[in-house]
């Protein structure tokens, strides 16, 4: 079961279900790592589920859709896609943690079509656009 580890703790931790044996990720690899788990969100809230510091800063293997969604209707097992953006290959073990769960709530808009948009400061100005640092 996914358990906060923590009385704080923003995500509950999803760990690695792989009872035939571990599973290993080549540097540049991605692997969708089985949790055995399926869940029902509530109606308005969505999981987003987001790599693990620890395992991204000291490994290297990260996901590759961070935050990735799971959506309230969605009924399957959660499964996690690792990157290993590190050097060396990586081992998973059954019941390893490999990423967090965080529950948040979902708004919805109502999209309207216009012609043209009013102007603003930054205008059409994209990535970089309002500085550096």
């Amino acid at each position: 079961m996914p358990q906060y580890k923590s009385e704080q703790a923003a995500g509950l931790d999803l760990a690695a279900c792989l009872p035939r044996g571990p599973l290993v990720i080549e540097p540049g690899s991605i692997v969708k790592v089985p949790t055995g788990i399926a869940i029902a969100i509530e109606r308005g809230y969505e999981g987003q589920v987001r790599p693990r510091s620890g395992l991204a800063s000291t490994h290297g293997v990260t996901l590759p859709n961070t935050p990735g969604t799971i959506d309230s209707d969605y009924r399957g097992e959660v499964l996690v896609p690792l990157i290993n953006l590190g050097r060396t290959a990586h081992t998973i073990e059954h019941g390893a943690r490999i990423a967090q769960l965080v529950i948040a709530p979902v708004s919805r808009s109502r999209l309207i079509e216009v012609d043209s948009l009013d102007e603003t400061a930054r205008g059409a100005g994209g990535f970089g656009s309002t500085g550096v640092g």
